[in-house]
């Protein structure tokens, strides 16, 4: 587990001041978050995955 799972598990993220921010600096920032949303999406599937593949092995008996 790194940094980042911590930080995440110590409670919600801390929400970025977006007054100060350019047009061009929120789309950028849209883009770090929707491929955040990805990363996770894909991490939700192989959990997914691996949970279906391990109940699959406890249904075989």
């Amino acid at each position: 587990m790194d940094e980042e799972d911590l930080a995440f598990r110590k409670g919600p993220a801390k929400l970025r001041d977006l007054d100060s921010l350019s047009i061009e600096e929120l789309e950028e920032y849209i883009d770090e978050l929707e491929a955040e949303i990805r990363r996770v999406r894909d991490d939700i599937e192989k959990k997914q995955r691996h949970r279906a593949g391990v109940e699959g092995l406890f249904k075989r008996g």
